[in-house]
């Protein structure tokens, strides 16, 4: 174990002055050690027996009280090592991290303490150190209890942090979990809004969809109802045409009619009036010998059955015998001729009469 470690470590400046004293005395102790073991070089060596053990003990400490003083030499040099290395050396680590530790405490995991008593049975030749080992174990012993409970409390603390990493890891996985099923919460909820936007656009489209097919049924019907009424507008103008040409021929039949029936009016009118001018000019004496081609005109009333009620001399020859003659023979020809239809009266109630002298 370097000092480095001691110094990090919380006892480190407690025992810093301690750690110096051992030192010390585990170089005088060596050092006695030496002088003793040249100094008997000139004394034949003493038998010794030594017990092969099957099995190594178990615990540490009994390794150590059961063991002949020859055992004690390999203790003595494990302080050592941090005497071979300067104190100020250490000093740099100050300023590293603690997480440095934890690979400095593996040096002395691979050295257990059980395999102590076997290497004294294999160092059987050493000079018997026990004089000088007896006149001071105490402080080797110290030492290395010092050592074990540092080694102890550097192995627990070593198990505390591996425990706290442990407890970090955990904590970090758990973390990650937990980030983990909050990016799934997050990925399904937006898979989830992500198909309440489809399932809503869906709805959107089938509604414009339905809105378009109503625009299209609504712009049918209209069209429907426009030809419809131009279908009955049509066949309304065609009666209207039907019934106005009907009317129309049936007018023009009546006209035709009327006409026709005017027309036979006329003739019967025209008729009778030449039959009564015949009459009178049959009873008419003519004056002998009248120049040229006098003509006389007469008003005559006449009553329903033809006889005269008055006769008026509308327009004079300007021969009076002539005048004479035809208003004699006027009366002369009553009751003149008239026509049976009694509506055709008052063609002939006030009758003109022309008379020429000549035909």
């Amino acid at each position: 174990m370097s000092v480095s470690v001691l110094r990090n470590t919380p006892y480190s400046e407690p025992r810093s002055f301690l750690a110096g004293v051992l030192a010390v005395l585990v170089h005088l102790v060596f050092i006695a050690l030496l002088i003793f073991g040249v100094s008997w070089k000139d004394h034949p060596p003493e038998g010794m027996v030594v017990d092969i053990w099957t099995e190594l003990p178990k615990p540490v400490q009994e390794s150590v009280k059961t063991q002949p003083p020859p055992k004690q030499p390999k203790p003595v040099q494990e302080p050592a090592k941090p005497k071979s290395e300067p104190e100020p050396e250490p000093e740099p680590p100050k300023p590293e991290p603690p997480k440095l530790e934890p690979p400095q405490p593996e040096s002395p995991r691979p050295e257990p303490v059980k395999p102590l008593p076997q290497k004294p049975v294999t160092a059987a030749p050493v000079k018997k150190p026990d004089i000088a080992m007896k006149q001071k174990p105490e402080p080797v012993k110290e030492a290395k209890s010092d050592l074990e409970e540092q080694k102890k409390k550097e192995q627990e603390k070593i198990k505390e942090q591996e425990r706290l990493k442990e407890l970090e890891k955990q904590k970090e996985l758990e973390k990650q979990k937990e980030l983990e099923k909050q990016k799934e919460l997050e990925k399904q909820k937006e898979l989830e809004k992500k198909r309440e936007l489809e399932k809503q656009k869906e709805l959107e489209k089938q509604k414009e969809l339905e809105k378009r097919k109503e625009e299209e049924r609504q712009k049918e019907l209209e069209k429907q109802k426009e030809l419809q009424k131009q279908r009955e507008e049509l066949a309304a103008q065609q009666q209207r045409e039907k019934e106005a040409r009907a009317q129309r021929e049936a007018e023009a039949q009546r006209a035709a009619q009327q006409a026709a029936a005017r027309n036979q009016i006329t003739n019967e009118i025209s008729k009778y009036k030449a039959m009564i001018l015949a009459k009178i000019r049959s009873r008419i004496v003519m004056p002998p010998d009248l120049p040229g081609n006098p003509v006389v005109e007469f008003n005559v009333t006449l009553l329903p059955g033809g006889d005269i009620l008055d006769v008026r001399l509308s327009r004079s020859s300007g021969y009076a015998a002539f005048d004479s003659a035809v208003e004699r023979a006027i009366f002369l020809s009553k009751p003149l001729p008239l026509p049976p239809e009694p509506a055709l009266f008052n063609e002939f109630r006030n009758l003109n009469i022309t008379v020429h002298y000549r035909e």
